[in-house]
This record gives structure tokens, sequence and C-alpha cells, in this order.
């Protein structure tokens, strides 16, 4: 993996990228644009991606079993018909869409849907959910920006962040039930000295995928990197960004071998906008470990 390999897909910038995800079927990119409303499909070799508009903000997309995605957005849960255009709802949300939102969040291999919330005044008061057709079940309280979530390749730990924290959590986690064991801080990183400059600021935990070897991509936001940690919290690697702000990778591509990075340039200076233009991109390299394919969510 080389630096000087990465590029844009195409010239399209979104205000804040985020929830990257090669659909497993369909073999193309799916991700949002959380405060422009948008999902977007980006396809090989076209200059722009598609786009379906969504009237309220965006978290997160998960791939749907019998096709389609799953919309994660601030007033509920919606199944969008990627062939139609047509966006049905499935579920309100479990919390007050006038103070949180949807956030990070991913199917397990059973089919059920864990979301993390995020509390608009940026205080302990979301949560992460396990949502199934019986519901949503809060299963971790306490949280601010909820973020992060992967699995490792055998299915038995859960990580997920709180980015506002600048930790990473993980948990022994039961495929068959869905319950989760105790919480854990796995790794955690330094908060901003407001004294130093920015450039010195190595970041905050953000979206986050695992690979097949069972290392935890997570993307530093406001850190201008990428880090992949091991299953002990090691860096083993660190992906320099020409963007300040990443938000998501995730691996996909026909071989699994290409990491795909969400980023940022909603309310981001004029000047580091200036000198940055490709905030906003979705990014791609190719990597030498492959990703897990995604799950399907069963809703």
């Amino acid at each position: 993996m080389h630096t000087d390999d990465l590029r844009p897909l195409n010239d399209h910038r979104c205000l804040l990228g985020e929830s990257p995800l090669w659909h497993p079927d369909e073999q193309v990119l799916y991700s949002v644009d959380i405060p422009g409303r948008q999902v977007l499909r980006w396809r090989e070799g076209t200059d722009a991606p598609d786009v379906w508009p969504m009237e309220a903000e965006p978290g997160c997309i998960a791939a749907r079993q019998g096709g389609g995605l799953v919309v994660a957005r601030r007033d509920g849960l919606f199944a969008l018909d990627t062939q139609t255009g047509r966006l049905s709802a499935l579920a309100p949300p479990p919390y007050d869409p006038a103070a949180q939102r949807y956030n990070d969040g991913k199917p397990d291999a059973a089919g059920r849907l864990w979301v993390g919330t995020l509390s608009d005044a940026r205080r302990p008061e979301a949560a992460l959910y396990r949502i199934d057709a019986g519901g949503a079940t809060p299963m971790v309280q306490g949280i601010t920006v909820g973020n992060g979530l992967a699995w490792s390749p055998d299915g038995r730990t859960l990580y997920a962040s709180d980015t506002k924290a600048h930790t990473v959590y993980r948990q022994p986690f039961d495929g068959a039930t869905g319950a989760l064991g105790p919480r854990e801080a796995w790794v955690q990183f330094p908060e901003r000295d407001p004294a130093q400059p920015l450039a010195a600021y190595g970041g905050r935990p953000d979206g986050a995928a695992v690979d097949a070897e069972g290392c935890y991509w997570v993307a530093m936001f406001e850190g201008q990197r990428l880090l992949r940690l091991s299953p002990k919290g090691e860096v083993l690697q660190v992906l320099p960004l020409p963007v300040r702000c990443p938000t998501m990778p995730c691996l996909g591509g026909a071989d699994g071998r290409t990491l795909f990075i969400t980023t940022a340039r909603d309310k981001r200076p004029a000047d580091e906008l200036a000198a940055q233009p490709w905030a906003g991109a979705v990014l791609s390299v190719r990597v030498d470990v492959p990703g897990l394919p995604a799950h399907r969510c069963r809703l």
C-alpha cells in the first residue's frame, strides 16, 4: 500500500460522507452524505454517483436481504428500493429526533441491525441499539457519539467507539442471541491539547472496519490518517491522508482488497479546504489484506 496511490472515485464531494458499503450482491459502493441528506451509489467508470435525496439526515445504510438498502435516518428506519427509488417506512426512531439521530450502524451475521446514535447537544444521552423484528433494544447507554461498529472475523467480539470520548470499546458478543458481555475500553486516544496546533492532534476515532486478519481499520477524524490496529490494540499501520477529516473506511472491490474512505468538508475552515481539494471525496487505495463481506439486514 502506497499513499501516492490514493485517488478520489470522481469529482463529487460530500459535505459529510459516511457509511461506505460495498454491496455483496451488486458489487458497487454505496454511502451517505449526512447533512446533504443523500444516499449515493458509486459505480466504476462513472463521473458522478447516483443520488437518492432524503427528507432527513441518513446516518448509515445496510444491505437488505431480498435487495435494496435499509436507511437509518433521524426520523427512523426505511427500506430503499434501489431499482425503483421507492422508500418505505420500517420503524420509528427509539429516541427523540429533536435531540438525537441515528449515526453509525451495521448488521450482524444474524441480520440484526446495530446502530449507535448521536446526541445533538454532545451529551452522554445516546445509545447503541440492537434492532430486529421485535423492535429496538438499547444495549449500551451513556454514549455521546456512537461510532466504529465492527465485529471480529469469528463474530465473538463487537467493537464500537464513542468519538467524543476518544475511545474504542470492545465486548464479547453472542451471535446466537445478540447478547453482549462486559464492556471494556480497548484503545484510548489522547484528546486535543488546545494549546497545540491542529496538525499536532492525532484525531479521534470515527468509523471503522475489520479485515480478514481481524485488524481494525479506524478513521481518525481531524487526525488526517487511518490506523490499522491489531486485535491486541497495537498500531500496525498508519495511512496518512491528504484530507483532515476521514470519517469511515470499508473494504471491498472484486477481491475485497480496495480500501474505500469517506471524508468530510462540512464546517471546515476555508484555508483548509483550499489546501485539501479532496475533502468530501470518497478515496480509494489498494491494500494487502482483504475485508470481510458485509452482512445483510433482515428487517
